[in-house]
């Protein structure tokens, strides 16, 4: 008994086989099993990189269109409207809100124009880009866009203020427009039937008598208020309207015409003369496919950043379009850095 338990017994060819024979199987079950493994990793990368390209393709925004250079609208049904201010969210939040403002006050009548005024530090091309994404959601043809850079709105933390011509379902002007060009706020008189009036001032330490004076000179007009440049040199408070004709327009712009066509903005890149002229000569080819030439021009809104320039454009624009009204002022800034000029026009059409 001591010897066997001192000496085991040896293990026996048959129990080596029996023990050889069960590693085997193990072994041979767990590559099965890796082999599984390495089947299926691949069709689950394949799986997850298809979900990842449909994701990319579902986040990928789609491309707007650019808004025309002009449109032409039926003078007798033109309706004008201003953007309430907001200060809540980021300028684009701004854009969409005021653009649905817009949208909800026009009562679904088609805004062929836009005018932008932007403030603060927001990168004023984002204008364009909302309003073709607004307008394309909405299944809506595009309107005419011009969008300027000025020193503030009379709003604390608002960044943009919109102006939309739109034309309406109705008759609204039976008789056409006025179009008054910018005249001094201590010299505005009582303009009948007037539709919109934009006050731009110097100074927002004025805001209040120049609210009192647009008042009581464009009752019932939408009005809308901005500051030209944030540090001016000079005290400029200036208010344009436009206005229903009712038979007396004291130094305005009268529009009988059936049609008017209204550009978007143009830019002149530079500020030399011929960069000037190239400016003008672009609004004028804008109006030509809408049966308009710059002859036909009544008025021009134009955006300097220098008194030089104004000069300069002032003086083109006389060459260019006889005998056009308009306004020309010094703001803060336009949507190109390399921009010194920029304008747009509006146009008698057949």
């Amino acid at each position: 008994m001591l010897r066997e338990s001192l000496f085991p017994r040896p293990v026996t060819h048959g129990g080596l086989s029996a023990h050889l024979l069960q590693s085997g199987l193990a072994i041979r079950a767990a590559a099965l099993v890796l082999l599984s493994v390495l089947l299926v990793l691949p069709a689950a990368a394949q799986k997850n990189k298809k979900r990842t390209d449909d994701d990319m393709n579902t986040q990928t925004l789609p491309a707007f269109r650019d808004p025309p250079a002009a449109v032409a609208a039926e003078t007798a049904r033109l309706i004008f409207n201003v953007s309430p201010l907001s200060n809540k969210g980021l300028l684009s939040q701004q854009i969409r809100d005021a653009l649905k403002a817009l949208l909800r006050d026009t009562h679904g009548a088609q805004i062929v124009k836009i005018r932008a005024f932007v403030a603060g530090s927001g990168d004023m091309r984002r204008v364009p880009a909302i309003v073709s994404e607004v307008f394309t959601e909405r299944k809506l043809e595009l309107p005419a866009i011009a969008t300027v850079e000025v020193g503030a709105l009379p709003m604390e933390g608002a960044q943009v203020v919109i102006e939309s011509v739109a034309v309406s379902k109705r008759i609204e002007n039976p008789d056409g427009l006025a179009f008054y060009p910018a005249r001094p706020v201590a010299e505005l008189r009582p303009i009948a039937g007037a539709l919109r009036a934009t006050c731009f001032l110097s100074f927002l330490d004025d805001l209040a008598t120049a609210k009192s004076a647009a008042a009581a000179a464009f009752p019932g007009a939408a009005l809308n208020f901005v500051q030209t440049q944030r540090l001016a040199l000079e005290r400029v408070n200036v208010c344009e309207a436009v206005a229903k004709f009712g038979g007396s327009a004291d130094g305005a712009a009268v529009v009988h015409a059936r049609k008017i066509v209204m550009t978007g903005l143009q830019m002149a890149f530079r500020t030399s003369d011929a960069d000037l002229r190239l400016a003008f000569e672009r609004l004028g080819r804008a109006l030509d496919p809408l049966g308009a030439s710059a002859k036909d021009v009544f008025w021009v809104s134009g955006y300097t950043l220098t008194h030089p320039v104004a000069d300069k454009a002032r003086a083109l624009q006389g060459e260019f379009f006889k005998g056009a009204s308009g306004t020309l002022l010094l703001f803060e800034g336009l949507p190109s850095l390399d921009a010194g000029m920029a304008a747009d026009v509006i146009a008698t059409g057949n």
